[in-house]
């Protein structure tokens, strides 16, 4: 069997690494966090003429019809650069949700989510809060047992701080001219698709984001120097980035694997996303430790780039899930009475 990703995927990758890495530098996120609502319409513009807000949309509503196993790979880039543009979460959990609850509602704002021109986010109980409400046109809304989608002027919203400043996150209060799209049943899938959706999401922002640490702290270990030698000659300095180079490196295929079981709807689809989100965000709290201390903990500093991409690890290893969460998931298929485990039930 063949795992590996098409020619194309990765041409695509390439290309959208290329535009992410020149436009979305440290410096221009500093700047983002200047401002009232620290996104950039310029960006997303340029987000959406690349074809990237459109991707995951219907191609009968203006997009490219791709699928979470085609994005996977550039919500990888968008962590490498700690984008701060809610792309991922347009892609992989709005426009889904969007496109399962179907008629007039998906008729109307995916082919506008496509041409950059709205944005929409979801918001899950389980979350507590949401992150970009304050620039989104339409908010899909957990209540209970029911979904309501609210424009921006159908909620009021109450700003909450976090670690990281790229990420403005916000109590979310619908007014009752919200409307229900989805109730019992129907609501419980959708937010339990959402959920996998958006952790998957975060799993694949924190591989990016731990190849970024990595790489950080490779190009200053080589340029920092004692006793007239660069630091990253010495054995301990090699040691700690190893670590994480394979942790990372292992990561890589259980994102990938959830990627495949959400795009093709399979029955473990939960219990994949669980160990992707687990074992990459692993992989990133340790980039970021690691880190710190081969800077010699000048890392943390506001003046290093590093804790750019350290605080969004921080954020996203608790976001759509914490650890708790996905390992009580884990745990349930694998004590459940006749699961299905070992190499034999690998492709059942």
């Amino acid at each position: 069997m063949d795992f590996t990703f098409t020619e194309d995927q990765l041409l695509f990758q390439d290309s959208v690494r290329d535009f992410l890495v020149n436009e979305v530098t440290p410096e221009r996120i500093r700047e983002t966090w200047e401002t009232d609502s620290g996104r950039s319409a310029e960006l997303w513009a340029q987000l959406a003429e690349l074809g990237l807000t459109g991707m995951t949309v219907p191609e009968e509503h203006g997009g490219l019809g791709m699928n979470e196993l085609d994005f996977v790979l550039l919500a990888q880039e968008c962590g490498y650069v700690a984008l701060p543009e809610p792309l991922v979460h347009t892609a992989l959990v709005a426009v889904p949700m969007l496109n399962e609850i179907g008629g007039e509602l998906a008729a109307e704002w995916l082919p506008k989510i496509a041409a950059g021109e709205a944005r929409a986010v979801v918001g899950l109980e389980q979350n507590l809060l949401v992150e970009d409400a304050h620039v989104a046109d339409l908010l899909l809304l957990q209540q209970g047992e029911r979904i309501v989608a609210a424009t921006a002027d159908q909620v009021t919203l109450r700003h909450n701080e976090s670690v990281d400043p790229s990420r403005r996150l916000y109590a979310v209060e619908a007014g009752a001219d919200a409307v229900t799209v989805a109730s019992g049943d129907e609501a419980a899938r959708l937010s339990a698709n959402a959920l996998n959706r958006g952790a998957l999401g975060c799993a694949a922002q924190a591989l990016g984001l731990a190849q970024r640490m990595i790489d950080i702290s490779v190009q200053y270990t080589s340029e920092r120097q004692q006793f007239g030698v660069a630091i990253g000659s010495f054995q301990a300095v090699k040691h700690h980035m190893a670590n994480v180079a394979v942790r990372l490196e292992y990561a890589k295929a259980p994102v990938h694997r959830a990627a495949y079981s959400i795009a093709h709807g399979e029955e473990v689809a939960s219990h994949a996303v669980s160990h992707a989100k687990l074992v990459a965000c692993e992989a990133a709290k340790l980039a970021a430790r690691n880190s710190i201390q081969v800077h010699g903990a000048m890392g943390y500093t506001w003046e290093v780039d590093l804790h750019i991409f350290m605080k969004k690890a921080w954020a996203l290893a608790n976001t759509w899930g914490d650890a708790a969460d996905h390992k009580t998931r884990i745990g349930e298929r694998i004590f459940a009475e006749g699961a299905a485990l070992g190499a034999g039930a690998t492709f059942a």
